[in-house]
This record gives structure tokens, sequence and C-alpha cells, in this order.
């Protein structure tokens, strides 16, 4: 009896054994088998700026022999830093010395006896000559600057009105390929940023710039978020969302952003419907509004409208006098206004054709000599006087087909409506835009601003020329033999300023080279916000063992892996019939995303509708795999239709 309880004894401590054993042996083959090496990785913006600023040397340097160190951050090759110190405390005054009046900058900075001073306003292939007062001792110093880059979009024509201008500059965001940069009014170029930033650029009340990442979160514009940076480059937070960000934010009086954002992956699979705000100290998202909620989405359709890009929110302005936010809906020819703190719709600007009933109170009625509704608008903004001003792109200015207007006969225009919303009266007071006609006509992006009563800028950032004729479409939809981005600043009705670019521009702002009077200081960028969990498609428990080495026909279809700081980007050319996962493993888990080979998913600007050539060759794709949710080492494998590879690398999250 005694030894048949020992015997069962040991029987059990071998199956116990075997099976530890077996996970164990498991384990370590699929760890040696393939995790040789890492994904290759790719460094952050914040990353590279960390390790540029432990080189910087701050002491040790007079006002006779300074550090002057050019581009510091190596993405504004404009801007330069000067650092000394002074036996006495002082206050620095820095002039940029320019081409003339208008085009010099001076600045007086704080006091202190250590001066690390940003210099902004460099010529390009210069020798820019930076007059440094401290006190009684003057010093010039010489900042010899590179060319531009050798695709740098340059002025065709500038006006200007000299005596009724400042020194600001007017800052600009590309719409396809171009550099986000700035003009000064001889149109010269006097900053520009090398990391691609798009959308709107504005200042922060902190004086701060605020840009978009360069970084996509789908495609063909969504990007991750936001940067807070300075003109000199360097970062101050960069603000991530799970929805990503495209086309505007608002900064509260709070000092939290409401940004157009999407809800991917929401049951009607619409994008460009949905605004968020985000507190500014947590990253987190404190109200939402989802505008499906707002508005039936097959209302008020335009030309442009599909199913998926309904309303195509392209704007966002929050009035503190009607607790109101105002945003534009290209997609439905319609700038409306919802209550901040329930969401519900106040009134929609636009004609009211094609829109159900219910919907028809929230309309206007037209008052006055000369009105004209707006179409396919954007930069819908409340001004101080509590008109609503608005670039109106003046795409076929119907609703009705047999009634479009072709390019060739339109305009666009910058329009100030007064609206009594007791009453739900309209009157048109002012516009700028319709006598220039055609040439003025940009059927896409634009912008206009509010400097202060009677000073605006109204920007037609995109006129398209096809076959010498006026274009009824952007840019990348319709192909094109000639671009033009058209700005104009007007006082009291008078053009004082125009400059006009050989490409298409998304947004302009005017705005001062200096914001603060400041030392700069070399403070720790953070980043704040999340841009959430990937879905996971599939999980699987098992060892992976039937899979392939990297092969001809992997290799075929230009396979790239790259490790960012908080995601993992796949991407590849495949064709539209190919089944494509990406495989994720670790102790026996298997984690299964799709990369779906498609190029319709949170796409504004094109239907998923392959090529010829697309076809035969495919298309590149990309998937984005965010570490939240996931810990550890993971191997990556990639399994194209029935064939599963192993990269040979793995991801250390």
């Amino acid at each position: 009896m005694v030894l048949k309880k020992k015997n069962k004894k040991i029987l059990l401590f071998a199956v116990i054994l075997v099976v530890v054993l077996l996970v164990i042996s498991v384990f370590l083959y699929n760890k040696v088998a393939t995790n040789t090496k890492k994904v290759n990785e790719e460094k952050s913006m914040i990353e590279k700026q960390e390790e540029v600023e432990k080189t910087i040397v701050t002491k040790g340097y007079t006002l006779d022999n300074p550090n002057v160190i050019l581009n510091p951050y190596g993405n504004s090759p404009l801007t330069a830093l000067v650092i000394f110190d002074t036996k006495e405390a002082v206050s620095p005054v820095v002039t940029i010395n320019g081409k003339d009046e208008l085009t010099t900058f001076t600045q007086e900075f704080e006091k202190s006896v250590n001066h690390v001073l940003p210099i902004y306003g460099l010529y390009a292939d210069y020798d820019n000559v930076i007059t440094i007062k401290c006190g009684n001792e003057v010093k010039q110093v010489t900042i010899k600057t590179d060319k531009l880059p050798s695709d740098f979009i340059l002025p065709e024509k500038v006006y200007k009105e000299e005596d009724k201008l400042t020194n600001d500059l007017y800052f600009y965001t590309p719409s396809s390929k171009g550099y986000t940069c700035a003009y000064d009014v001889n149109g010269d170029v006097r900053w520009y940023l090398t990391n691609y930033a798009l959308w709107k650029i504005d200042r922060l009340a902190n004086g701060h710039l605020m840009v978009s990442t360069e970084r996509l979160v789908n495609s063909p514009y969504y990007m991750t978020g936001l940067y807070e940076m300075d003109l000199l480059g360097k970062i101050y937070n960069e603000y991530g969302l799970e929805g990503g960000y495209h086309h505007d934010y608002y900064e509260m009086e709070n000092g939290n952003l409401l940004i157009a954002s999407d809800k991917f992956n929401n049951e009607d699979g619409t994008v460009e419907d949905y605004v968020v705000e985000m507190d500014r100290k947590t990253g987190k998202i404190v109200k939402e509004f989802d505008l499906r909620k707002v508005l039936k989405m097959d209302d008020g359709q335009s030309e442009n409208w599909t199913s998926y890009d309904w309303f195509h929110n392209n704007s966002v302005w929050y009035d503190k006098n009607t607790n109101s936010i105002t945003l534009s809906g290209r997609h439905k020819d319609a700038v409306i206004n919802i209550d901040y703190d329930t969401g519900k719709l106040n009134w929609i600007i636009g004609d009211p054709t094609n829109w159900d009933e219910e919907y028809q109170k929230y309309f206007f009625t037209p008052v006055g000599d000369n009105f004209e509704w707006q179409w396919s608008q954007h930069a819908a903004m409340i001004t101080p006087e509590g008109y609503v001003f608005i670039l109106d792109n003046g795409n076929n200015k119907s609703k009705i087909k047999d009634e479009y207007v072709p390019a060739e006969k339109s305009y666009t225009r910058g329009v100030m409506y007064k609206i009594d919303t007791e009453n739900m009266t309209i009157e048109q007071v002012w516009e700028y835009g319709k006598e220039r006609g055609s040439e003025f006509y940009s059927p896409y992006i634009s912008d206009v601003d509010y400097l202060s009563s009677g000073h605006y800028i109204v920007h037609s950032g995109g006129i398209v020329y096809v076959d010498g004729k006026n274009s009824n479409y952007p840019a990348g939809i319709s192909g094109y033999d000639k671009l033009v981005s058209d700005t104009v600043e007007l006082i009291d009705d008078e053009v004082v300023f125009e400059l006009v670019l050989p490409t298409n521009n998304y947004r302009v702002e005017k705005m001062s080279l200096y914001a603060s009077n400041k030392n700069f200081a070399f403070t720790k960028a953070d980043k704040i916000g999340s841009l959430g969990q990937t879905k996971v498609d599939d999980e699987k428990f098992g060892p992976i063992i039937n899979y392939s080495e990297i092969d001809d026909d992997y290799k075929a279809h230009e396979i790239s892996v790259t490790a960012q700081d908080d995601r993992l980007v796949v991407s590849g050319r495949f064709k539209k019939e190919d089944d494509v996962e990406i495989i994720l493993y670790k102790n026996l888990k298997q984690k299964v995303y799709d990369l779906p080979v498609s190029k319709k998913p949170y796409t504004a600007l094109c239907v998923d509708l392959f090529t010829e050539e697309e076809t035969e060759n495919g298309i590149v794709v990309t998937k984005y795999v965010n570490y939240e949710g996931l810990s550890g080492n993971y191997s990556v494998y990639i399994k194209i239709n029935d064939k599963v590879y192993n990269t040979g690398r793995y991801v250390k999250i």
C-alpha cells in the first residue's frame, strides 16, 4: 500500500516535470528561433531632442565669444541659439537685421547673467548679421545659413502697401507638397520646418506654436496628434489622440484643446464627424461631440458627399459669448452651431435644399441685398462683433445638379454674415473674392483670418488648373498642370498685401516673429494623451512551428517593420485579394492583427477602386499596432495568405 502511494507520487512528479520541461522547451524554442534581433527602431522627435540637449554647452561663453548654434534641433534651419554669460544681470536686445525696416526684427529679453537667446527669422543662404546689445556693450554676430531645399516653393508675386503693414510674418501650412514656413512682407522665407506638419498653425496663449505631428494614425492625412513647439523646433509637449487629429483645433480659455478628431471603427464606418476636448495637463478626453447624434447623415448632400465622409468637418471654433461650438461641414455645404454643454443643434447656415423638414427650423431666412449662401466652406469662426466669418469655396453654388455652376465661372470668397437667432434671419455684411472671378477659385482647402475690425486675410489656397482650365476638384483627385495659392490682406476693403505661390496651401496665419521676452530654457518634453489600444482581431494559444524564413516572395512585398517609441509600424505592397496578418508572439500566446489591403478605409479623398497598375502591382498599406496594453518582448511574424513568415525580429515593449 505504501509502495503504491510512493509510485503514484513518483508518477505524478514525473508528469509534472515532463509538462514543465515541455513548456520550458517550447518557450525556449520559440524564443531562440524567432527573437534573434530587435526590430529596427526609429527615434521620436522628442528622443532626438533629448540627445541634442545633452550636447549643448551653456557655460564658459562671453558676449565677445558666444556659443552660436545654428538649427540646434535639426528641424528649423533658419533659427539659432546664442549663448553667453555676463558679469552683471542685463536685458539683452537682439536685432535680426533685415533688408529694410519691415523685415528687421528687434527683441528685448529678460534680465539675467546667463543668456540663452533664441534667434529667429534668418535668411537662407545668407550671412545674417545679428546685433546684440547688453547695456553699453554691443556685439555683432554673423550667422551663415544653408540654401533652401531644392524643392522649396517661392512666391511668384508679392504686392505690398508698405506704409500700412507691420513686420509680422505670414505662416503657411502645405496641402500636399511643400514646407510649413513663413514669408516676410518681401516674400523672403524667414522660417521653415523640415518635419512634415499639416493643417492649422497658430500661436497658443503661452506663445508656443501648435502644429500637427509628422506621423500618420490613418491614411490619407489623419495625424497621431499635435506638437506644442517653438520656432526653434523644440517640442514642449506631444499630444496623442486615439482618433488622431485633422484640419483644426481651438485653444479654450482654460487651456484645453477642442480638436477635430475621428472615432475610427464606429458602427457606421464614418470619419471627420467627431470632436473632442482634451485636458492639456492630463491628456484625458473630457468631452466628446459625435455629430452622428446631431444630424442625419443623408441630409443636405453636396457633390462631395460620401457615406463614410458625410460631414467632413474642417474647422472648430468656440464662442464664449454664446457658449457654443461652430463647425464647418464641407460635404453638406453647412456651417452648424451646437451648444457646448449639451451638444444639441442651435442653428445651420447654408442652403436648406435637400434637408428634411425637421431641420428647416434651424436654417436662417436671408434678408438684405446681394445675399449668397456659402458652398463647401472652410474656416468658420465667430468674430468679436458676433458675425460668422467663413471662407466660401464656392463649389457648384447649388445642391441641384442641373444648376451646378462650372469651375471656370465660379469664385471663392471670404464672406461675413450677421445672424439674428431670435428671428432666424441672416444678412451678408461683407465679402471679398467674388470680383476676382475664377482666377481666385479654390475648390478645396483655404482660409480666412480676422486680425481686427475691418482688417482681414482671405486665403484662396487651393486653385487648381487642369489642361489650362479651372478644376472643380482637389489636386489629389483631378491631377493638375498648374497650382496657385493666393493670399490677400485687406484693411477697410483696400488690398494692402498679396502673396501668390505656385502651389496649394491649407492655411495662413499672420503672426509676430517673437511672442515672449523670456530666455530659452531646456525644459523636458512630455508625451500627453494616448493613441489607445489597437484592436486584436484574433488570439491563439500554442507555439508557431510551421513558419517560413524570409524568401524572394516575401521580399517582393517590400515589407518594412519599424518600432517607434509608442507603436509598431508594419507596411508592405500587397494586392487587393491578399489576406495579410501581423502576429505578435510571446509565451505561447499569439496576438493577431489584420492588415487590410484597401484604399477606402478612413479616406476622404479617394474611393476603393484600384487602377490597372494597382491591380497588377498592388498598393502600399500600413498597419499601426499601438503598445498600449502590451508588455514584454514579442516575436514578429507576418502571414501572407496561407504562409506564415518569421521576420527574425522581436519588438521590446
